[in-house]
């Protein structure tokens, strides 16, 4: 399997842990010093993200991708993806389309994500 097959699946994994708020697979596939500019303009860091998701602030009912690309140098590697997402932020709904970028780094053969950001489109 070649670098961007592998990083495909763990995004893969990642969304499915997202829906399903599986905070050990979160745990896994976030670096401990991941930092994240969420579509608020807020800057989290892994614990924030996992205690947003296993405290419920952030409940995802539906996600999906499209246009997703996938740049990798060595053992690093950059998705740029289209996400619609469903979901509830603390008391506000979500519904809409997404553009996300997550860094992806190859730890001890397992990726990590190590950065990224995500903003609203139309």
């Amino acid at each position: 399997m070649t670098q961007d097959e592998q990083v495909i699946e763990f995004e893969k994994r990642l969304l499915e842990a997202l829906k399903t708020r599986d905070i050990q697979v979160l745990d896994e596939l976030l670096h401990d010093n991941l930092i994240f500019n969420i579509p608020t303009g807020q800057t989290i860091t892994k614990e924030m993200d996992i205690e947003n998701y296993s405290s419920g602030i952030m409940t995802v009912y539906d996600i999906s991708i499209s246009d997703q690309t996938i740049s990798t140098i060595e053992n690093i590697s950059t998705v740029v993806v289209t996400v619609y997402l469903k979901a509830k932020y603390a008391d506000q709904i979500i519904d809409g389309k997404f553009r996300y970028l997550r860094v992806w780094k190859l730890y001890n053969n397992s990726w990590k994500v190590i950065a990224g950001s995500g903003f609203q489109i139309q």
